[in-house]
């Protein structure tokens, strides 16, 4: 049981450890340029769910587009207002055709 809830817990650091290296690293890279397109695409909830749903089915994996999603809001790349189309398509083809 120990073993165990070590495991789970050090899984757990190395995720949060990764998230934030991987936002400080977009924010770096990105730049205004990402923002602006960023921005663009998310700007109407409605080209938002379009984006989503193109974003996940090109990679084809909604858990990539969350990791990535998050990433970003994290990064301050998006706001929380302006993943919410993102998340909603992708969860929903998810959904789907899982």
């Amino acid at each position: 049981m120990l073993v165990m809830l070590t495991e789970l817990l050090s899984g757990l650091a190395l995720f949060l450890f990764g998230m934030k290296f991987m936002s400080e690293g977009l924010q770096k890279a990105a730049g205004d340029k990402m923002r602006v397109i960023l921005d663009r695409v998310t700007k109407n909830r409605f080209i938002a769910v379009i984006f989503g749903a193109i974003f996940t089915a090109i990679i084809q994996s909604s858990g990539a587009t969350t990791v990535m999603e998050v990433s970003f809001v994290n990064a301050g790349l998006l706001t929380l207002e302006q993943s919410v189309g993102i998340t909603l398509v992708q969860q929903l083809l998810h959904s789907l055709f899982l």
